[in-house]
């Protein structure tokens, strides 16, 4: 069982390519932030995900925080948590704001946006990835601020480079249903990403996504996921994974740092917190739907986890979410400014490179 594939199953991704850049050097551009682009596209979250697949040349990116990745033909880099980051190759140059042509970029399509000295090309394709914050932090939660992965050398991986860039240069056509098939090539690179970076961990890394890879944590992820409400008890849990129940525990709480049935709560209230603020459903209906036989049960529970009663989340949700964000984001926008002169300052030739 692929436990990777049963949580992304619920947490419900909303993903698009939306830019084709053509850069020659030198060239530095500052990318998009995550919340520019979820407002762009009206995304039901702020949690999105940014990532660049570099098609032809070479790049490096760069964080405020000092990270810097090297980038060749071949390879994505993604930005789990929205980190602010600047895409760059040649000489220090003067980087441009791409947050301030995103309108006009993205009102051509896929066309290519040039930018650049004039010197050798670099192609990328960038993309975003919306996921339900909620439930999607059982695996980001475990990425670093920035990572990269070459997916030209792995078979999949290559059909999908191929495929986008396929569908990038058909852009201009109009097919019917080429949006469609963009979003769902774009979602498929982001599992791909994500299946690579997860075989590639080394074999003392240990969280949720080294867990998942583990044959027999794996497997009793893999079940709980599938089946959360079903009434699992450790002995059934062990009995399905082939291990002892002393076992279990123990190779869970290596990699977890929590029991399984620790473990199980907490997804099982992520699910009811979900559901509450995302339907109509009764708290009891919600309770029945998460695995517990009584509204009773569930409220305590979920009272320990959210330090709210259900009724009172789901009031609360709905009412942030009908809440206009504009005086936050003005806020947020001047909190980052110095954060923004640090990233679009060329940094100096000798300094460190660091990886995550």
């Amino acid at each position: 069982m692929d436990v990777l594939s049963e949580v992304l199953r619920v947490v419900r991704l909303q993903g698009a390519l939306f830019y084709n850049g053509e850069f020659s050097a030198p060239w530095s551009v500052y990318a998009a932030s995550s919340d520019g682009v979820a407002r762009h596209f009206g995304t039901p979250t702020e949690r999105v995900i940014v990532y660049h697949l570099l098609t032809e040349g070479r790049a490096s990116v760069r964080l405020e925080n000092g990270i810097r990745l090297n980038l060749e033909a071949g390879d994505i880099v993604m930005i789990p948590h929205g980190d602010r980051h600047v895409l760059e190759n040649g000489p220090p140059t003067r980087t441009v704001d791409d947050s301030e042509h995103l309108v006009e970029v993205l009102s051509q399509g896929l066309k290519l946006w040039r930018v650049g000295g004039g010197g050798e090309v670099t192609k990328v394709v960038c993309g975003y990835m919306a996921c339900e914050p909620r439930l999607s932090h059982v695996f980001l939660n475990g990425l670093p601020p920035v990572f990269k992965v070459s997916i030209r050398n792995d078979a999949s991986g290559g059909w999908l480079e191929n495929s986008i860039r396929f569908s990038v240069d058909q852009a201009d056509v109009s097919r019917a249903g080429g949006e469609a098939v963009l979003a769902k090539l774009s979602e498929a690179l982001f599992v791909e990403t994500l299946r690579l970076y997860i075989a590639h961990l080394p074999p003392e890394q240990i969280g949720w996504l080294a867990g998942a890879r583990d044959v027999e944590v794996g497997k009793t992820l893999a079940l709980m996921h599938r089946d959360p409400s079903r009434p699992w008890t450790l002995a059934t849990l062990a009995k399905e994974t082939g291990l002892s129940r002393s076992v279990l525990v123990e190779r869970f709480r290596y990699y977890l740092n929590e029991t399984p049935m620790a473990y199980l709560t907490r997804w099982r209230l992520q699910i009811g917190a979900q559901t509450l603020a995302s339907t109509s459903y009764s708290v009891a209906q919600v309770a029945a739907e998460v695995g517990y036989e009584s509204e009773a049960a569930f409220n305590r529970a979920f009272k320990r986890e959210f330090t709210l009663p259900p009724a009172r989340f789901r009031s609360q949700s709905r009412s942030a979410h009908t809440t206009s964000p504009k005086n936050a984001q003005t806020a947020k926008d001047h909190s980052s400014g110095s954060n923004r002169e640090a990233l679009t300052r060329p940094m100096s030739s000798g300094g460190q490179t660091k990886t995550p």
